[in-house]
């Protein structure tokens, strides 16, 4: 059931988002399933993300997998990273490791949320573009122990969180435990 003040993809400054680096997403998503009973979980496997800034260098071919799945008001996000480059997944959770990385805020006012974090002297670990719809990881790792991103709102996003959220409160706890987000 979910908080009546909050929704799947509702936009605002409530951390709407956990997410955890893993070896390998899949594995780590049916482990979810076994031990707590949230799912099903969404694959999105080889994300290609070019054109990225880390640490405000310029760098291409950031390639990972993510699977998220809806727990009541809160996604549960896992990433696996596929490649070597410098990234903030990497800032927070070293190669061969696993572990909490970040809570997620998707808002409507982008630059004022980032700003925020940028007046208190946050630095921006990662900021780019999927589509239309910008991102970013501040690094809040020295005062919050972890990372925060900030997600744009985008009607394309918003509508791939009311999928996962509907596939969580429509599921019967046992079917497709992995399923692709974008179905082919």
């Amino acid at each position: 059931m979910l908080p009546m003040s909050v929704t799947p993809g509702q936009v605002g400054p409530h951390l709407m988002q956990a997410a955890f680096i893993v070896e390998d997403v899949e594995k780590a998503a049916l482990a979810w399933v076994a031990a707590t009973g949230i799912g099903p979980f969404f694959l999105v496997p080889h994300i290609q993300l070019n054109e990225a800034r880390y640490r405000g260098a310029l760098v291409d071919g950031l390639d990972f997998s993510v699977a998220i799945a809806q727990s009541g008001g809160v996604q549960v996000e896992l990433i696996q990273q596929h490649c070597d480059n410098p990234s903030a997944y990497r800032d927070t959770v070293p190669k061969g490791q696993e572990g909490f990385h970040h809570f997620c805020i998707y808002t409507d006012d982008y630059d004022a949320v980032c700003q925020r974090y940028k007046d208190q002297g946050f630095a921006v670990a990662v900021e780019g573009q999927f589509g239309e719809m910008r991102f970013c990881y501040i690094d809040t790792s020295p005062a919050l122990g972890c990372m925060m991103e900030i997600v744009e709102q985008d009607e394309n996003q918003t509508a791939a969180f009311t999928r996962i959220a509907e596939g969580a409160r429509d599921w019967d706890g046992v079917t497709d435990p992995i399923r692709p987000l974008f179905p082919a």
